[in-house]
């Protein structure tokens, strides 16, 4: 644990926004979250008439490598909800600043399995599963709660779209890429249902506070 306050400690933690993306708060009367993404419409009959159905986007499938060199893919989080970002591990700006405060998720989750991380890294060239393992043995995490993930860099690019966020080669700024500083909330059935900005406490907190909200949604 001392080692991970050390850690923390003399993490850069440059307040750099990639991204405008805010917290969503839970609604007020049925306390649930929303769904967010651009929704499609189709239909069905109902007593001969048809009635408009809303289809939320959902997270399509992918398949990465962790830092255990093991396949990560959607079926790693069937039954549970977790936790979405971009990262690389040599980001100066944002990065160290998002990883701590994912640590006070996982460790307020770390005795609930069904919640997990998963962390991509937009530098798949450095990041190796090497890299990546070290990063994580840094962290103190377990792969079993916390993924980082490698792999083909078009496919990261694209897979970062569906979760509504930039990730992309920037040669002019702070080590060479540009990303998205959110933290991305999936519930069991792919949806987003939450994002929050990954480098300040106040929207971590309210995070850890509408995790419990999709767990209540898991039958």
């Amino acid at each position: 644990m001392i080692q991970r306050i050390a850690i923390i400690l003399f993490l850069p933690i440059l307040m750099m926004s990639c991204g405008k993306k805010n917290v969503q708060e839970a609604h007020p009367k049925t306390k649930s979250l929303p769904y967010l993404g651009e929704p499609g419409i189709t239909s069905h009959e109902e007593n001969g008439k048809l009635v408009a159905d809303t289809i939320y986007p959902t997270i399509p499938e992918f398949s990465f490598t962790n830092q255990d060199g093991k396949m990560v893919n959607l079926k790693t989080f069937d039954g549970g909800i977790y936790v979405a970002d971009f990262f690389f591990t040599t980001c100066p700006t944002i990065c160290p600043k998002m990883k701590a405060e994912l640590l006070r998720v996982y460790d307020a989750f770390k005795n609930e399995p069904r919640v997990k991380i998963l962390s991509h890294t937009i530098d798949p060239e450095h990041d190796s599963v090497p890299v990546l393992r070290e990063y994580a043995s840094r962290l103190q995490v377990s792969s079993d709660k916390w993924n980082f993930v490698t792999g083909d860099k078009d496919s990261i690019y694209t897979i970062a779209e569906y979760y509504l966020c930039t990730a992309e080669e920037a040669p002019n700024e702070p080590g060479g890429y540009i990303h998205s500083g959110s933290l991305i909330l999936i519930d069991h059935e792919k949806h987003i249902r939450g994002m929050y900005n990954g480098t300040k406490p106040e929207e971590v907190d309210q995070l850890i506070k509408d995790i419990p909200l999709l767990l209540g949604e898991i039958k």
